[in-house]
């Protein structure tokens, strides 16, 4: 079953349209082009964003989109409902940004490198990229005195990076690469800190006994809301709301 929308990130809208058009395997003519973030001046700007963009399947005459639609919320909603039951366990998340040392080399080149090599030239940015290799995962660490500037407000262009490199890295590869792409230890600090929030409010809930409804986050920091009270004994979790706007509730059992 084909999909109706895409919603890329990109350097600049038109590599944005460009990702979802191929996501889609549509041409520019069949679709609806709505920008939901401009990208900053120039190519990462300091404090800038990319671009985000959705593209949308035009609509037809045809009467089956309703149905389709319908089902979807109503399989959103069952995921809803399921979804303090489903939560992952802390070693699950893990996985997310560790990769296993003793399963990682050296690596000294590698299309995915030379991309993110050239975006921080690109920025402007005195920064230097330690890469290492394990049998499907590549870690690329950055070090240096404009490594607050990579990662941005809350690790936003962090995350823009390391998603387009890794769109990159399995652009032509017919196993899937795990790219991730950290600096200066970024990834695991950010961890600490939402594991200590998520505790610190749900002794906050068990108190006033109140739900608590967190800023909107990317899926990753939900997955680590998640994880660090998966056996809280009083409180449960669950994600409401659409991307890029979805956040975790904090509610007693």
């Amino acid at each position: 079953m084909s999909m109706d929308f895409s919603e890329k990130w990109g350097t600049d809208i038109d590599t944005a349209v460009e990702l979802a058009l191929a996501d889609l395997k549509l041409t520019i003519d069949e679709v609806d082009v709505t920008v939901l973030e401009e990208p900053s001046r120039g190519f990462f700007g300091i404090g800038s964003k990319l671009a985000l963009v959705r593209v949308e399947k035009k609509k037809t005459q045809e009467v089956k989109e309703p149905e389709k639609k319908e089902k979807k919320t109503v399989e959103k909603a069952e995921k809803a409902q399921t979804q303090k039951t489903a939560t992952p366990k802390k070693e699950e998340i893990k996985k997310e940004i560790e990769v296993k040392e003793e399963n990682l080399v050296p690596c000294e080149d590698h299309e995915a490198l030379r991309f993110l090599k050239e975006v921080i030239k690109e920025m402007g940015l005195d920064l230097d990229i330690t890469a290492k290799k394990g049998e499907n995962s590549l870690y690329l660490d950055i070090q240096g005195k404009d490594s607050g500037t990579i990662i941005g407000k809350r690790g936003q262009t962090l995350d823009a990076i390391q998603y387009l490199t890794s769109l990159v890295a399995n652009k032509e590869s017919d196993e899937y690469t795990r790219v991730v792409v950290d600096a200066e230890n970024y990834r695991a600090k950010r961890e600490k800190t939402l594991e200590a929030l998520a505790n610190r409010l749900a002794n906050k809930v068990v108190k006033t006994k109140r739900s608590v409804k967190l800023e909107p986050m990317n899926p990753y920091e939900r997955k680590v809301i998640h994880a660090a009270l998966h056996d809280h004994p009083k409180v449960v979790t669950r994600s409401e709301g659409q991307d890029p706007y979805r956040r975790v509730v904090i509610e007693l059992k």
